[in-house]
């Protein structure tokens, strides 16, 4: 055996070398900054110098290791050289990248040190003995039992590395492989942060493409066709719950070999990966669909196509609600990363928003066409059956004030009371007519499940944006139905001035031939009498006859006249209904057994009338309550003031009027319930609801048909009463 030289020895001023240049080394890879992550090459540049003057007479290479493709870096390659050793600079002359079987992988796999001395079955790099190296040591860069890189010590004498020398070298190769792990770590920061980057930027230009598009199918198939072009999936597909909340049903598909799915629904207690998702509300990330947990409930798509993975995440809108699922398959085992989840998740926002803004659009709509075609009521109860809908609250109503500022509840979803308006469980919003108006009311939803509620926080943008928005369609409802009442009173007291203007021509007229006609016959009788008296006196059944006539014609014209009286225009003045009613008592004729009570019209304060003509009204009231009880019963006339009406109500305890009848009793040819009156025209209660009318005022009829009868009488009071 050939007799090796002895190393040589290594000096105070050499050590301190080293330790310098470990020093430096040190500093360098310190300095390592995101400007400099894909190039660690000064650290290992001053490692393979500091190498070769650790070990006189030698020469050092080092090259990175990426141990997921199990391969060296040849791209990679520091070296240093000895002196009189200078290699080509020309890479084409540097061919001593690591053999498959050499040294250099057999170091990486024992991750220890190699000697090639120690080695009988290797020999050196033919690259680096045709240039005189008679060994070589090979040392694994590790970190954290991770392979990053190799370092190559080659030696021209003939002799092994010292002690010393080796462990100089340990020092060197801890430095380098923190110095390769290091660049590589701020390389991976800083592509994940341009990764990231590019996801924003891709998620912005997603949401600004998204919210351009005004169909929702339109707007899920967009975001699909984003997720599935950033995850590399084969296969996407929105989900959405229907009403029934029963079944997922398809809305939109975006895949490369497949149109639509076998199904079109899937049930939510089904066995299927997106009704577990459903039922979870939690995002899902299956890297094996083979596995045994989720084979057992994975429904495949087609069964021409198998799919390996599948990435799945809930749609859960503002106000706790189940919308949908959306999924993402790919026919790769582990095709989606955690990253991609989070993706998918931001995506899931963009697809609630739009389908929650599609869904109040789309209630907006249909509650704009209440407005012109349904009454108010119908449109307050539609607006709470919204409310439920769009904020998945438990019941909802809507409190209007009424003349005496006091809030009642007029419409509602649900079981509600008025005294819930204070329940901590409920959202509400003022119903404001504008800015400097007074609230007409309150709309509000009733949340049963206080800690959901309080889960999604207590009053979230999007239940204030969907509530503000329904209660100004609440507003417009109120508003409109008084418009349309005050209207419908113009043109009713219109149409009723220009009818008795109309008719108090022809009642005139017919007045003036009435008293030419009928009037004539006193004269006639009176003559009669004065030149046949003595025939009278002798015949009594002919003077009887005569005054007969004469009575009669004259209370003919008395009647005539009354009853006329009411088509000429009224005469409006202050007047107290006390005093009207009194008249009206007076003026009937009625049975000992028939009580009438007065309560509460003293203090009424004045209104604004016609006395004749309200005389009239409570007379008409007075003598069908009598007729309806034949003698025997009470009637009641009770007086309410309020901000700007008087009510009186004549009550009595009679049989009662079916409901069915309460708006043909005030029509011209309804005879009554009692039929007409002697010495009456026979028009009945559409006077009293046309005299009603040209005053200013209304009247209602209020009967369940078995328990008495209540008619309400409405006036304008006077202003500004002392």
């Amino acid at each position: 055996m050939e007799k090796r030289q002895p190393p040589p020895e290594i000096n105070e001023s050499k050590l301190l070398e080293v330790l310098a240049s470990l020093n430096q080394i040190s500093d360098a890879i310190n300095h390592i900054g995101p400007g400099d992550a894909n190039n660690s090459g000064v650290s290992l540049q001053l490692i393979v110098e500091s190498a070769i003057r650790v070990v006189p007479g030698s020469s050092a290479v080092i090259y990175t290791y990426d141990q997921d493709t199990g391969r060296f870096e040849a791209e990679s390659r520091v070296s240093a050289q000895a002196e009189g050793h200078a290699l080509s600079k020309n890479p084409e002359y540097l061919d001593d990248a690591p053999r498959p079987g050499g040294i250099g992988i057999r170091t990486i796999e024992r991750r220890r040190r190699t000697l090639s001395y120690e080695e009988h079955d290797l020999d050196v790099h033919p690259f680096h003995a045709a240039l005189g190296v008679n060994a070589v040591g090979c040392f694994p860069l590790i970190v954290a039992e991770q392979a990053v890189g190799i370092l190559y010590i080659y030696l021209y004498e003939k002799r092994e590395f010292t002690k010393i020398e080796q462990l100089m070298l340990d020092n060197f190769v801890n430095q380098a492989a923190m110095a390769i792990f290091h660049a590589r770590h701020i390389a991976g920061i800083k592509r994940n942060l341009a990764q990231k980057e590019n996801e924003l930027n891709r998620l912005r230009h997603a949401g600004m493409l998204i919210s351009s598009r005004l169909r929702l199918e339109e707007t899920l198939e967009s975001i699909l066709e984003f997720a599935l072009e950033l995850t590399n999936a084969q296969y996407g597909i929105f989900r959405l719950l229907d009403k029934s909340g029963d079944f997922l049903v398809t809305r939109a598909v975006s895949s490369v070999h497949l149109e639509r799915p076998l199904v079109e629904m899937l049930p939510v207690n089904g066995a299927s990966v997106m009704a577990h998702v459903a039922r979870t509300r939690q995002p899902l990330l299956i890297r094996d669909l083979r596995d045994k947990q989720w084979s057992e409930i994975y429904y495949p798509l087609d069964s021409k196509l198998e799919m390996r993975s599948e990435l799945c995440v809930p749609l859960i809108n503002a106000s706790g609600r189940l919308e949908g699922v959306l999924n993402l398959e790919s026919p790769k085992v582990s095709g989606f990363t955690e990253d991609d989840s989070h993706m998918l998740q931001s995506l899931a926002t963009h697809a609630i928003t739009a389908i929650q803004e599609v869904r109040l659009l789309d209630a907006l709509q249909e509650a704009a066409q209440l407005l012109i075609s349904q009454p108010s009521l119908k449109v307050l109860d539609q607006l709470c059956l919204m409310a439920n809908d769009l904020l998945n609250s438990s019941s909802s109503g809507i409190w209007l004030n009424n003349e005496q500022g006091q809030l009642q509840l007029a419409s509602s979803d649900g079981v509600l009371h008025g005294d819930e308006i204070n329940s901590p469980n409920l959202f509400i919003l003022p119903l404001h007519a504008g800015e400097d108006a007074k609230a007409l009311g309150m709309f509000g939803v009733f949340y049963a499940d206080t800690g959901a509620r309080e889960a999604r926080s207590a009053k979230s943008e999007w239940d204030n944006k969907v509530l503000a928005c329904l209660a100004n369609y609440a507003v417009l409802a109120v508003q409109n139905e008084s418009r349309q009442q005050a209207l419908r009173k113009s043109q009713e007291q219109h149409w009723t001035a220009e009818t008795f203007a109309a008719v108090g021509d022809i009642s005139a007229n017919l007045l003036h031939n009435m008293n030419n006609k009928v009037g004539i016959i006193p004269v006639r009788v009176q003559g009669i009498q004065d030149k046949y008296s003595k025939v009278l006196e002798s015949d009594a059944y002919l003077n009887k006859s005569l005054s007969e006539i004469e009575r009669s014609a004259m209370e003919a014209m008395q009647i005539v006249q009354e009853n006329l009286s009411h088509l000429r225009p009224i005469r409006m003045e202050n007047v107290r209904i006390a005093t009207c009613v009194a008249d009206a008592i007076r003026g009937v004729q009625i049975l000992p057994s028939l009580q009438i009570i007065v309560e509460e019209l003293d203090a009424l304060p004045m209104v604004k009338a016609s006395g004749q003509s309200l005389t009239f009204v409570f007379k008409n009231l007075i003598e069908n309550a009598n007729a309806a009880m034949n003698g025997n019963g009470s009637v009641t006339i009770r007086g309410h003031a309020g901000v700007d009406w008087v009510e009186v109500s004549v009550i009595d305890n009679g049989p009662g009027i079916s409901p069915e009848l309460h708006n043909q009793i005030f029509e011209l040819n309804f005879s009554g319930r009692a039929g007409v009156q002697p010495g009456k025209l026979g028009f009945g209660l559409w006077w009293v609801k046309t005299l009603m009318t040209r005053l200013g005022g209304s009247v209602v009829v209020e009967s369940d048909g078995q328990h008495g009868a209540k008619f309400i009488l409405r006036l304008p009071r006077v202003e500004n009463q002392l």
